[in-house]
């Protein structure tokens, strides 16, 4: 059996967890947001076990969304320079486990800090990987952001923020696609399901003027170039962000908990 989020279970998401362990402060800065319409039985096909493809209005999306992160320190430790401060770029998806829980389905998350990269891998079983990235922001609001994988071609990315949106209403798009504090992850060497939780107050979202935007991570995840460019843009400035934990999913299936011989 398995539950669809209800509009409570939404906003519950949203709120600071309580008796979760905090582990870590960053801030997410200039935050593009880029969304293309994708068959819902397509991503269902790429997810683990046990968790199923969100949706709205029938559409499943796939996101694409380039980040400045600063700041980035575990809880008892200040920021370390050189170290804390760097760039993001991630192809996303939105699933919900059985329990109905809303979060993100990532399936890859370029970042140019080696050991950030390492360490996520590690910690949070991400699907983290090393790029050469760059990222300028001009006077009059254009941010540019590059990025490439060793042996792969540049992808590029242009933008700058147009008229407030404001935070957006639960229920909306924007709120299904922006308002996300869950993340699952899958361990693959005994097939657990993760979900990590995060906190920060509602995006400030943006209208966005977008001039470059590449679709190369369709095709680096085993998904075909939609070739039209996304059906859904917005901005948010940024956000300070609160990092919780990684917990062990628990199924309404107790089979579904056992784990794998060997595990």
């Amino acid at each position: 059996m398995t539950l669809a989020p209800t509009v409570e279970q939404r906003i519950e998401a949203t709120r600071r967890p309580a008796g979760r362990s905090l582990v870590m402060h960053q801030r997410w800065e200039r935050l593009l947001f880029l969304h293309w319409r994708v068959e819902p039985e397509v991503i269902q096909a790429t997810l683990p076990p046990r968790l199923v493809v969100d949706t709205h209005d029938g559409h499943a999306y796939l996101g694409v969304v380039p980040f400045l992160m600063r700041g980035v320190r575990p809880r008892f430790c200040p920021a370390v320079p050189g170290v804390s401060s760097f760039l993001e770029l991630n192809l996303r998806t939105y699933v919900h486990d059985d329990r109905g829980r809303p979060g993100v389905w990532f399936y890859s998350l370029d970042a140019n800090q080696p050991i950030a990269v390492a360490l996520a891998r590690a910690l949070f079983s991400l699907p983290y990987r090393h790029a050469v990235m760059r990222a300028a922001v001009a006077d009059d609001g254009w941010v540019d952001v590059s990025s490439r994988r060793r042996g792969d071609q540049e992808q590029r990315f242009r933008y700058r923020p147009g008229a407030p949106l404001g935070p957006a209403d639960p229920g909306s798009l924007e709120y299904f696609l922006a308002e996300r504090y869950l993340l699952f992850a899958h361990r693959p060497r005994d097939g657990a399901l993760l979900m990590g939780q995060v906190h920060h107050a509602p995006y400030p979202l943006t209208d966005v003027e977008v001039a470059a935007a590449s679709r190369r991570l369709f095709t680096l995840n085993g998904f075909a170039d939609p070739g039209r460019p996304a059906e859904h843009a917005m901005m948010a400035a940024g956000v300070a962000v609160s990092i919780y934990g990684l917990q062990r999913v628990s199924s309404l299936d107790p089979a579904h908990d056992q784990p794998r011989p060997g595990g």
